[in-house]
């Protein structure tokens, strides 16, 4: 699951929560016991790694090297965290249904996207042979369709038995795991990837000999890794991404959410703080509802959502949810009546968000038709040099002219044809994201809904819910409100204790308004459990017709025969919603639901025909857990081979329930043996202790007071800042051949940001024109001379430079330069810690 724009925003916000990796070890300086891989983070790039991961300039054609690339990711990761007790792999199994829409949505898509793609590709091949350029011709491989990274898939299935082979490998031959226990969980143990490994982490909380001081480590490109880990109330957990310490966020929030106007006989509790905080967030956008019209997170919606609930709290009546409580009756772990006062406080400040917003839009369409007319003129001042009689000869002539030049060109070195290529690939790259940026194709011109102009939520319903006539309008906004508030319910237990219903999904494409959730307190749920799709059941929910080979020819046919009873459900031809958008990517794409019913009534009996390794692929299974010969653990493997019968475990603070299975991989040499069993979570124990547990060592607190930056809302920021308040944006850099741009709001902060320093030149002499942020970046622009800059600069200790491949980066004294970091620059929170300079326009990677 992701959470747009989070990420970004907490390092802006929160920047000591995440540390470095030292590059001379390749480590950090945590030791972990446990090392959790969502590994759908790690298929992905290695099945279609993007410019940036692919250095090397040769994309993998077959599995086969789809596989090797995945197993030297995960030998840097294991280096890198080096884990002492247990490595837990975690591959998407069948999603619950609400996730489902968003899967097949994006599927659908992808089609559409790579139809383009193709025809824009051939349109630039003809030009480069008509320009007499030649390029590698298209490969035909194995891993053009990355829909086939789905449950139930042949490619999935090979996975799974690949990384078995490697695994065992591992254990047999390398140090750092042959005392460690390894978990498989594969694509048919159903779940997604992160939360298999959260509802591990929980069940392990809840056994007795739990060691409350275990460390841990997450790895994975979501978002909403973060927020799990919060959520788990485990202080020693880091997600390695851009390497994030828990504990030091918790350390943030502690202080950051501190209750302005505490009612009579509060007692803050960071514990119920964490999970309000979590809670609040979903409002700014996740994979399972649609976003609220008027909260996006690179508008600072989280930081509005942190404000009204400090500054309401009072109001509000106290905390939001208390998760203990999950599993009684009526949602009571949610006090609703406190949410609904909540939100709409928060639905009070629409209006200035869209007045802000629109004001922002008219500027950048004015700007773009300036700079079209600019454009339109150059092009016929061009055309008035041209020595041709008209258009069409000229064109005429061109064409010829290139012709001859295509077929008299020479033989060009294999050099020279990798250069075209890659200059192909680039002009493609290009080609595709001016076809997705709206505001070049004129598409975003287009604005019904006119969002805070009179009438806007009227003009809203009808265009967004086929809806006219107060009446009507009421009755679809109670609808909306009753089930948006069952997906806050959903997605809460979801997030803290598993899956509420498999079968819930929100069944609308659009959002309601914030200051339209009235009503919510009344809501009342009552979640049907019910049980997982099989996987060939979801790859028939979430596939286009384009991918039906991936599919048993039976399932397939009932995607592709007119005749088939849910033919209807597999068009291509479906609306996408752009209003408003700047990219074609962000268009609410209005495909209609998967049904259910009609879906599992065609496939009912199917199963029933398939083949031996069909229905392996279609089977649910449950974890594998791989261990040495050599480690204590085996020995209750043995005994369990001899009494055949399912025994509990407990090793080294991991418990649970295994059993054999056919997979045991044994090597000649006693000492290699490896053994593969069926692992199960442990029985008992509760799935939810949202506190502390007795006997945890919390990390001396490095995070205090004037490390908070003071909070200004978007909606009141000067338009020339970003969302993020830093003195970034185009318009400052227009302006910046002047003297610089300086930002200053807390006394005890102090931040360079942007291209503030040449590449070489020493900290002491910057250039002219070059903004300097002074502070957090936000509120009102101090504009100062250089003259005062470098006076101000005087107190600073010197930059230190350290060697750097990855963009030029200067780094503060005694950190270094992380192999995947931060190119960007870092706020120091007093005047004798200068942190690190970067022109890097991007995160490095390995």
């Amino acid at each position: 699951m992701g959470v747009p724009s989070f990420y970004r925003w907490l390092l802006n916000k929160y920047p000591k929560a995440f540390e470095d990796i030292n590059p001379n070890t390749n480590t950090t300086n945590v030791e972990y016991d446990n090392l959790y891989l969502d590994m759908n983070s790690i298929i992905h790039p290695c099945f279609h790694p993007n410019d940036d991961d692919n250095n090397n300039g040769t994309p993998p054609t077959t599995f086969v090297e789809v596989f090797a690339n995945m197993f030297e990711y995960i030998d840097r990761l294991v280096t890198i965290a080096k884990p002492r007790k247990l490595l837990y792999m975690a591959i998407d199994g069948v999603a619950p249904r609400a996730k489902m829409n968003q899967q097949r949505t994006r599927r659908f898509r992808n089609v559409k996207d790579d139809e383009m793609r193709e025809v824009e590709e051939e349109r630039l091949r003809k030009e480069f042979e008509m320009e007499g350029k030649q390029v590698l011709p298209k490969q035909e491989c194995e891993v053009s369709d990355s829909n086939i990274i789905t449950p139930g898939t042949d490619f999935m299935h090979q996975i799974s038995n690949a990384l078995k082979s490697y695994i065992s490998s591992k254990i047999s031959s390398d140090p750092l795991w042959k005392g460690i226990m390894v978990i498989l969980s594969d694509a048919n143990v159903p779940g997604e990837g992160e939360h298999k490994v959260m509802s591990f982490i929980r069940k392990q909380r809840g056994l007795p000999d739990y060691d409350p001081n275990t460390v841990h480590c997450l790895y994975g490109s979501d978002a909403d890794l973060i927020m799990l880990g919060l959520s788990c109330h485990e202080p020693h957990f880091s997600i390695l991404r851009e390497l994030l310490h828990i504990w030091l966020l918790r350390e943030y929030l502690e202080i950051e959410m501190k209750i302005e106007d505490p009612p009579k006989n509060f007692v803050f509790d960071l514990e119920r703080i964490v999970d309000d905080f979590i809670f609040i967030c979903f409002f700014s956008g996740n994979d399972f509802l649609p976003h609220l019209p008027s909260l996006y997170i690179h508008e600072d919606a989280i930081d509005l959502l942190m404000t009204v609930y400090k500054k309401e709290f009072s109001k509000i009546g106290g905390y939001l949810v208390d998760i203990n409580k999950i599993g009684e009756k009526h949602g009571a772990y949610v006090k609703l009546s406190r949410v609904e006062k909540f939100v709409l406080m928060v639905g009070t400040y629409e209006e200035k968000i869209f007045s802000k917003r629109t004001a922002i839009r008219d500027k950048k369409l004015r700007r773009l038709i300036s700079d079209n007319e600019n454009s339109k003129q150059e092009e016929l001042n061009s055309h008035d040099c041209m020595d041709f009689d008209n258009e069409n000869s000229s064109n005429c002539a061109l064409r010829i002219k290139k012709a001859e030049a295509s077929d008299n060109v020479c033989p060009q070195s294999d050099e020279e044809i990798l250069k075209n290529t890659k200059d192909l690939k680039e002009k493609l790259k290009k080609c595709i994201k001016d076809k997705g940026d709206l505001f070049k194709s004129g598409d975003f011109l287009t604005d019904k809904i006119k969002l805070g102009n009179v009438g806007f939520k009227e003009r809203y319903y009808k265009e967004k819910f086929s809806v006219e006539g107060s009446t009507n309008i009421e009755l679809k906004r109670k609808e909306i409100v009753q089930k948006y508030t069952e997906g806050l319910l959903w997605v809460l237990q979801y997030y803290f204790s598993g899956v509420a219903s498999w079968t819930w999904f929100y069944p609308y494409h659009y959002g309601p308004f914030v200051s339209d959730l009235k009503g919510m307190a009344q809501v009342r749920v009552n979640f049907e459990k019910g049980v997982p799709f099989l996987p060939f059941d979801q790859l028939l929910s979430v596939l286009p017709q384009k991918s039906a080979y991936a599919l048993p020819k039976a399932y397939a046919q009932l995607m592709l025969d007119e005749q088939s009873k849910i033919f209807d459900l597999y068009s291509q031809d479906f609306e996408i919603d752009i209003e408003g958008k700047r990219f074609m990517w962000q268009g609410v794409c209005k495909l209609p639901y998967m049904d259910e019913k009609r879906l599992l009534t065609e496939t009912r009996e199917l199963k029933n025909e398939l083949s031996e390794s069909e229905a392996k692929r279609n089977s649910v299974e449950v974890d594998r857990l791989l261990v040495s010969g050599t480690t204590k653990l085996a020995e209750k493997i043995c005994s369990l081979k001899l009494n055949k019968l399912d025994t509990s475990i407990s090793s080294d603070g991991i418990g649970g329930i295994i059993s054999l299975c056919h997979e045991c991989v044994e090597n000649n040499k006693h000492e290699d043996i490896v053994f593969c069993v069926k692992y199960e979570h442990p029985v008992g124990g509760t799935s939810h202790v949202q506190h502390l547990l007795c006997g945890v060592n919390l990390p001396e607190k490095t995070i205090f007071e004037n490390d908070i930056n003071e909070t200004v809302l978007w909606h009141d920021q000067s338009q020339q800042y970003s969302c993020f308040g830093r003195a970034n944006n185009q318009d400052n850099w227009r302006n910046s051949n002047k003297e610089g741009n300086v930002s200053k709001f807390h006394p005890n902060s102090t931040s360079f940001g942007g291209r503030s320093f040449s590449r070489n030149a020493p900290p002491e002499s910057i250039h002219k024109g070059a903004g300097v942020g002074w502070g957090s970046g936000r509120g009102k622009s101090e504009r100062i001379d250089h003259e005062t800059i470098n006076e101000r600069m005087s107190s600073f200790s010197p930059f230190h430079k350290q060697p750097n491949d990855h963009g030029g980066s200067y780094h503060q004294h005694q950190r270094s330069h992380v192999p995947f970091g931060r190119g960007r620059g870092r706020t120091s929170q007093n005047p004798n810690n200068v942190y690190a300079w970067s022109d890097s326009k991007d995160r490095s990677r390995w």
